[in-house]
C-alpha cells in the first residue's frame, strides 16, 4: 500500500481545483455561432491551468476536467456533457484543452518568471502560442475531419475565435502576475519551488 505524500496530495488537490475551475467557467453562457463550435470562457481555464500548474499537472487536470464531461456529467458552457459532444465540429477544441494546457505549461516552465512582470510577460506568450496558436490548430483539425469542411474554410471560421482568446491570453497573464507577486514561491509552470 503506497501513502500519500504531502506533495502529491498537494498536486492532486491542485488538479481536482482546476478541473473543477473549468467547470465553474463552462456556467457562463455560451454564444452559440452557425458552424458548431461556441465561443465560451472555458480556454481561459486552459491558459491558466498551463501556467499555474505546468504541463503535466495542466494536462492531469483537463484530463480529468474531459472524463467528467465523457461521462455525462454537464461541465460545457451551456450545460452540456456527455460522450456525444466529442462527435461534434468542436471536438478538436475539446481534446486540445488537455494537450494546450500541457503544452502552455511545458512553455511557461521554460520562460522566464523570476519577477512577476516576466511571469506575466511569459504566460502571454505561453497562452498565446499553446491557448490560440496550438489549440486553434487541433480546433481546426476537428473541423475538416469531424465537419468535413474545407481547410481554407475551417481556418477562417477559427478567426472568430482569435480576438476573444488573445484577450484571455492578456487576462491569464494578469493573473499570473497577481499570484507571482502575491506568492512568490508559487512553481509557476511546475518549476520546482
Amino acid at each position: 500500500m503506497t501513502t500519500l505524500t504531502r506533495n502529491s496530495a498537494q498536486s492532486l488537490s491542485t488538479v481536482a481545483l482546476f478541473a473543477a475551475v473549468m467547470a465553474v467557467l463552462g456556467l457562463v453562457p455560451k454564444i452559440d455561432l452557425p458552424f458548431g463550435v461556441p465561443i465560451t470562457l472555458q480556454s481561459l481555464g486552459v491558459m491558466l491551468a498551463g501556467c499555474l500548474l505546468g504541463g503535466k499537472r495542466g494536462f492531469q487536470s483537463l484530463a480529468l476536467f474531459l472524463l467528467a464531461v465523457a461521462v455525462g456529467l454537464p461541465l460545457l458552457s451551456g450545460g452540456r456533457g456527455g460522450i456525444g459532444v466529442f462527435m461534434l465540429p468542436s471536438a478538436g477544441y475539446l481534446i486540445g484543452y488537455a494537450l494546450a494546457a500541457g503544452v502552455i505549461g511545458l512553455l511557461m516552465g521554460r520562460l522566464p518568471s523570476k519577477t512577476p512582470k516576466q511571469a506575466a510577460l511569459s504566460a502571454l506568450v505561453a497562452s498565446v502560442l499553446g491557448g490560440v496558436v496550438f489549440l486553434h490548430a487541433l480546433g481546426i483539425a476537428g473541423l475538416v475531419l469531424i465537419a468535413q469542411m474545407p481547410l481554407e474554410k475551417a481556418f477562417l471560421l477559427d478567426l472568430a475565435f482569435v480576438p476573444g482568446d488573445l484577450a484571455k491570453a492578456v487576462l491569464c497573464a494578469i493573473v499570473v502576475h497577481t499570484v507571482a507577486k502575491a506568492l512568490p514561491d508559487w512553481p509557476l509552470g511546475g518549476k520546482a519551488a
